[in-house]
């Protein structure tokens, strides 16, 4: 059996976990009609049952005439949704695991068309999802208020059905992150300019989730310096602009921070080994998730920025049980490995790595 701190119990705040793994949040687009069905519902159990602490789920769109980008995507809204979304909660629990759902807003990446929404245009702060090219339609603060509203009711719903967290998704070029991205927001407003008027939509949108919640619910936020149309955009450069940007998002009401990585083993500041994930513990006093090709030996895409994924091969785990037994990181989220493997967490532990499947992009196209 492997040892070492992953497979320990951890009580962050509110939020007690059998142990250090996450599931990652991966859109599957297997919800029809954006309802999660019976194999959506397998699909979380099986992960459960192969010893996952905490699954977040695929991003689910907030109840936003512009959240949707992609079709087959579940809504986090609607009686009908809703009620899919109970019965996978339902399912996780009885195999003793835990869940938060991701909530999700794309932004001005939305295309018209994709359902729900229709013809509905992009949302932005300035209406761009690629930058200095505007194609959709600049929030107005009536706009912002709205989303900021969406997001708070999926949050009240979420505690209602009885998920154990939520995650705000706020990294890799959708909505809260065109606002944090200088280059896609534009405004001359509060909501513009430096960066801490362009966080002040994602303080105000924790704000009023942590309000619709309660002091005691536990708020994820996903950030991440990389965008899906910029591998190599940054939002911060120095240890000291990223305690000034996480500093007031925690004030807000953020639990603990999801920090995206292509691959969690990169520094991310010269002059120190500590990742993001152990830069944001360190700066903020957070409890922190690490992401970012866990357990595979190649990242997601190529550096080409073509949207094909890679195969991956399975790797050593040696420098992550390290940087967790040092304490740099809380939790370690898992994302095709697990697609690969729903057992992987028990391989895991009790030493069966070799049998774990590489991960085959065709998987992609499966729900198993």
């Amino acid at each position: 059996m492997t040892t070492g701190k992953l497979f320990t119990p951890a009580t962050l705040g509110n939020l007690s976990l059998a142990n250090r793994t996450v599931m990652a949040p991966m859109t599957r687009t297997f919800s029809p009609k954006n309802v999660p069905n019976d194999l959506v519902v397998d699909y979380y159990r099986r992960r459960a049952a192969g010893g996952v602490g905490l699954i977040i789920t695929e991003g689910t769109y907030v109840n936003h005439i512009a959240a949707s980008g992609y079709d087959n995507v579940p809504t986090f809204y609607g009686e009908e949704a809703l009620a899919g979304w109970k019965k996978v909660v339902d399912a996780v629990h009885a195999e003793g695991g835990k869940i938060a759902p991701q909530l999700w807003h794309v932004g001005a990446i939305r295309k018209p068309g994709a359902e729900p929404g229709g013809d509905t245009p992009g949302y932005g702060p300035s209406g761009m999802a690629i930058p200095g090219k505007v194609t959709g339609h600049e929030m107005t603060k009536q706009d912002i208020q709205d989303v900021i509203q969406a997001f708070a009711q999926a949050a009240s719903d979420a505690k209602r059905i009885g998920f154990d967290a939520i995650e705000i998704h706020g990294a890799h070029g959708y909505l809260i992150d065109q606002f944090f991205w200088e280059d896609t927001n534009q405004r001359t407003d509060e909501y513009g300019g430096d960066l801490a008027g362009r966080s002040r939509f994602a303080i105000e949108l924790v704000t009023a989730v942590r309000a619709a919640v309660g002091e005691e619910f536990p708020i994820i936020f996903r950030w991440s310096q990389w965008k899906q149309q910029n591998y190599d955009a940054r939002l911060v450069e120095t240890p000291e602009q990223l305690d000034e940007f996480l500093t007031p998002l925690a004030e807000a009401g953020v639990d603990i921070f999801h920090c995206s990585q292509r691959r969690f083993w990169e520094p991310e500041f010269e002059g120190s080994e500590l990742n993001l994930a152990g830069w944001v513990k360190k700066l903020t006093g957070k409890p922190t998730i690490t992401v970012g090709s866990v357990g595979l030996n190649q990242d997601f895409l190529p550096e080409d920025g073509t949207a094909n994924f890679k195969d991956a091969e399975t790797a050593n785990l040696d420098n992550l049980h390290q940087r967790i037994d040092g304490e740099e990181f809380d939790l370690v989220a898992i994302g095709r490995a697990l697609i690969a493997n729903p057992d992987w967490v028990n391989k895991v532990k009790e030493g069966q790595s070799e049998s774990l499947v590489a991960f085959d992009k065709k998987q992609l196209g499966q729900l198993v």
